[in-house]
């Protein structure tokens, strides 16, 4: 099984003015000469971290990753509660990946991203998809409503004791029935306490869902620094609940304009928060994409997943792919 390439650090990195108060912060490692690629963190809200740095072969690769507005080391931050979210939306993101590579002066990159961070890259492709030269995928999503519904309610029925105490948080579903919109409501509380308790409260669903992956060892959710949480699950409850601001199955209806772009999409047989189904429609929709189902890995994925990972961009670093 292929392994990590050795830990790298930024050679450039600075934060980027992309309107309305917003900074957002970008880093480049490997090769200055290298094929561009662009790391596209999950979430939303997540930041960008190091370990994406070392999929990626440094003498082969010029790396970009960037957090998206309202996290990581983008200012200003979803943790303080006057920071206005009114500006971050699908659209927001999209325009800011494209002042990034202008103010980067690159043609074309690699796009790579899992989760979340697949549907902002699938947004961006299909709106740019000149600007793409290949697209690798781990955990696919597009955040249909159909999907947020199956993360959020659907997926309860096999863990109705966390689901329970989730939608008990919320104070039921809400007034208006809606679970999501009652969680964003509470983490823009004006009481620290309620903004803090929907915070945990929503974490502890998340790492319920995950629980079969990390055996109990770990939250990858409720272990986060208490201001990376809380600017996850508040950024998290705004897209959600607004679906994602996508028109509902646009991204699978739009796929044929990533034909040409060489995919690769891996998704794990066992993913509880993300069924495989979308990844199944993504690749019947994407003309030329690839397929590969690991079978034991779920949404966290593992080292047959981050081996199939290494091959794909191993290939698409070759000589006569570069964009």
């Amino acid at each position: 099984m292929p392994e990590l390439h050795p830990p790298i650090e930024p050679h450039q990195h600075g934060l980027l003015d992309v309107g309305e108060g917003n900074q957002v912060y970008w880093e480049v490692c490997g090769n200055p000469a290298g094929k561009p690629a662009l790391v596209v963190h999950g979430g939303p809200g997540s930041g960008c971290t190091a370990t994406p740095r070392r999929l990626f072969d440094p003498a082969e690769y010029r790396v970009v990753l960037f957090d998206q507005r309202g996290c990581g080391r983008s200012t200003p931050h979803a943790a303080d509660p006057a920071t206005d979210l009114r500006h971050n939306t699908t659209d927001h993101l999209i325009a800011d990946m494209e002042r990034l590579r202008v103010h980067l002066g690159i043609d074309r990159w690699l796009l790579y991203g899992g989760s979340w961070g697949s549907t902002l890259l699938l947004a961006y492709a299909e709106r740019h998809p000149e600007r793409v030269s290949e697209i690798v995928i781990a955990a696919v999503t597009t955040t249909r409503r159909s999907e947020i519904d199956w993360l959020y309610r659907g997926v309860g029925r096999f863990f109705p004791e966390a689901w329970q105490r989730f939608v008990a948080g919320a104070g039921g579903t809400g007034p208006d029935g809606d679970l999501l919109a009652a969680y964003a409501r509470l983490t823009n509380h004006q009481d620290p306490e309620v903004r803090a308790r929907a915070t945990e409260d929503w974490c502890a669903w998340e790492d319920a869902v995950l629980s079969g992956e990390t055996s109990g060892t770990s939250r990858p959710y409720g272990d986060r620094p208490t201001a990376a949480r809380t600017a996850l699950v508040r950024i998290c409850a705004h897209y959600f609940s607004r679906g994602a601001f996508l028109p509902e199955g646009e991204l699978l209806r739009e796929a044929g304009r990533l034909a040409g772009i060489p995919g690769v999409l891996i998704h794990g047989r066992q993913d509880m928060g993300g069924p495989l189904t979308t990844a199944w429609e993504l690749h019947q929709a994407w003309p030329g994409s690839e397929l590969i189902v690991v079978e034991d890995a779920g949404h966290l994925g593992g080292a047959e997943t981050r081996g199939h990972l290494l091959t794909a961009l191993e290939r698409f670093a070759a000589p006569g792919t570069a964009g």
